[in-house]
């Protein structure tokens, strides 16, 4: 059995639980009170300005672990943005702070109400995950697949860019009322 650690118990980080426990793994939310990390998996569900203070109260705990990043740094205020510097994401410059930690982006393309259907629209959820540590990429697919929710690995850390914008531009749609929040994008095989 895998053992995760959650930070965030909001929808998405309730959402993630539910499909990696229906997996077989057990899991434990921290939440802004803090608490020790356990978990060999670790999940970031939290938005993308508490990065820094969970790296600041809990990096030393995250050498050697899975760490995923699960954010969308957009710019909450004018939802017209990325506010991190072009070519770059916010993964990679958790990557930069996290140098013993194996740093994977996921669930950022997914709303926490396809991942708790397993459904968008018809077609099967499916999280992309980006990374450049192949056995950590094959971990947390294992986990998602095993909770019954598609995984794709989605190239190396670099794709993380990609990852962010397309997530970006799910979440302007739905803010956008164009999209529902059970909506987004899906893909077939």
């Amino acid at each position: 059995m895998t053992n995760v650690t959650i930070f965030g118990s909001g929808n998405m980080g309730s959402a993630i639980a539910s499909v990696l426990t229906a997996g077989g793994a057990s899991v434990e939310h921290i939440g802004s009170k803090g608490g020790t990390v356990t978990g060999d998996v670790v999940v970031l569900a939290v938005p993308y300005p508490a990065l820094d203070a969970i790296v600041a109260s809990h990096g030393d705990q995250l050498a050697g672990k899975v760490v995923v990043d699960i954010t969308n740094p957009l710019d909450f205020s004018t939802f017209d943005s990325l506010v991190v510097a072009d070519g770059s994401s916010a993964t990679a410059e958790l990557a930069d702070k996290l140098p013993s930690s194996s740093v994977l982006k996921a669930f950022n393309t997914t709303f926490a109400a396809t991942l708790a259907t397993k459904k968008v629209g018809e077609v099967d959820t499916t999280v992309l995950i980006a990374g450049d540590d192949a056995a950590a990429k094959e971990t947390l697919a294992g986990l998602i697949t095993a909770g019954g929710v598609q995984a794709i690995d989605a190239g190396s850390l670099q794709r993380a860019h990609e990852l962010e914008a397309l997530g970006f531009l799910q979440l302007t749609l739905a803010a956008g009322e164009k999209i529902g929040w059970t909506g987004g994008f899906g893909i077939v095989r």
